[in-house]
């Protein structure tokens, strides 16, 4: 073998160690970028984890309707910083309305998105029974001023337990600061309890009726 095939292999096989260093970063690339996605997910179920242990053990004992929805409402916004938090509860011909700011329902004149909720939006989307975006509460009635309903983030989250709607709570604030998915898992991880707790409050004031 003469002095250029020896170079000649040489230069093969530093190339095929190349490519094979290559594969073997990449590799260690894709491991490290799913250590790292994984390592996020199990954070943020933490979170919601931490969120729903608080959450619960604020509100448990708390037998009085307008109490609860109050507490549960600064928690919630809590969560959802700069949010407005309504919660809109069915009643048997009608709803009630509930607002961070007060323990008692509202007149709807006297609010902003709230405002453009008619009884037949509100059957809707209890009757949905989903987390509801501004496009699908459009898309089944919702009416007002779209040049300002363009500058909110709003969901409603439903409030039920596996039977009939109790109603859903209404989430918005500004479009420049989008409400997100991981906030609204954490709502989300709450709903079913809360909905627990208002309907045993619910018992316990007809009960006392």
């Amino acid at each position: 073998m003469n002095h250029k095939q020896q170079y000649r292999r040489l230069r093969l096989l530093i190339s095929k160690l190349n490519k094979e260093r290559k594969k073997q970063a990449k590799k260690i690339d894709i491991l490290c970028n799913d250590l790292i996605a994984a390592q996020r997910d199990f954070i943020k179920r933490l979170d919601t984890i931490s969120f729903t242990a608080n959450f619960y053990e604020t509100i448990t004992g708390i037998t009085e309707m307008s109490s609860l929805i109050l507490l549960a409402s600064k928690l919630i916004k809590d969560e959802t910083a700069d949010a407005s938090v309504t919660f809109f509860l069915r009643q048997a011909d009608n709803f009630e309305l509930h607002i961070f700011e007060s323990a008692q329902p509202i007149l709807l004149e006297k609010q902003g998105l709230e405002n453009c909720f008619t009884p037949e939006l509100v059957e809707a989307i209890c009757k949905s029974n989903k987390i509801c975006t501004l496009d699908d509460m459009f898309a089944m009635g919702l009416e007002g001023n779209l040049s300002r309903l363009n500058e909110i983030s709003a969901v409603t989250i439903p409030l039920s337990q596996f039977g009939p709607s109790l109603g859903f709570i209404l989430i918005y604030r500004s479009a420049q600061n989008k409400l997100t998915a991981d906030e609204l898992n954490n709502i989300t991880a709450i709903s079913q309890g809360l909905s627990r707790a208002i309907a045993s409050c619910r018992v316990l004031c007809q009960s006392a009726d």
